[in-house]
């Protein structure tokens, strides 16, 4: 599956962005999304997870609340909506497809797909 992530940008502090991520090849619905970032100087860190069809999520303790996962199957698409941005989530977004379940993907595991990323950057 080859993902292409998009929607990243400039924003004030307490704003929102959408990112969207969409996915050609085959069987998109048979795949575990989710979105990792990496900030400068820092290692890639997951973000937010979503299962295949049930729309089971997980997220990183840092987003809870402030970010939503969701997809849309019929058009091969996982989006992260973002609101109440801080400066601490800038950083490059990357989209994920994987094989186990939305949890296992929150540890990196089983990863098949990676998205080019697409840069987030919130200022103060």
């Amino acid at each position: 599956v080859q993902l292409q992530a998009s929607g990243g940008g400039l924003v004030q502090a307490g704003g929102s962005l959408r990112l969207s991520c969409a996915a050609s090849g085959v069987a998109f619905s048979t795949y575990v999304m989710g979105w990792f970032r990496q900030a400068p100087g820092k290692e890639r860190e997951f973000v937010a997870s979503i299962s295949r069809t049930l729309g089971t999520t997980y997220y990183a303790d840092s987003v809870e609340g402030r970010f939503t996962i969701s997809r849309e199957n019929a058009k091969n698409t996982v989006y992260l909506l973002m609101n109440s941005l801080k400066p601490e989530d800038t950083a490059v977004y990357y989209c994920a497809a994987a094989g186990g379940t939305a949890q296992t993907l929150s540890t990196a595991a089983r990863i098949a797909s990676w998205g080019q990323g697409t840069l987030v950057t919130v200022s103060s």
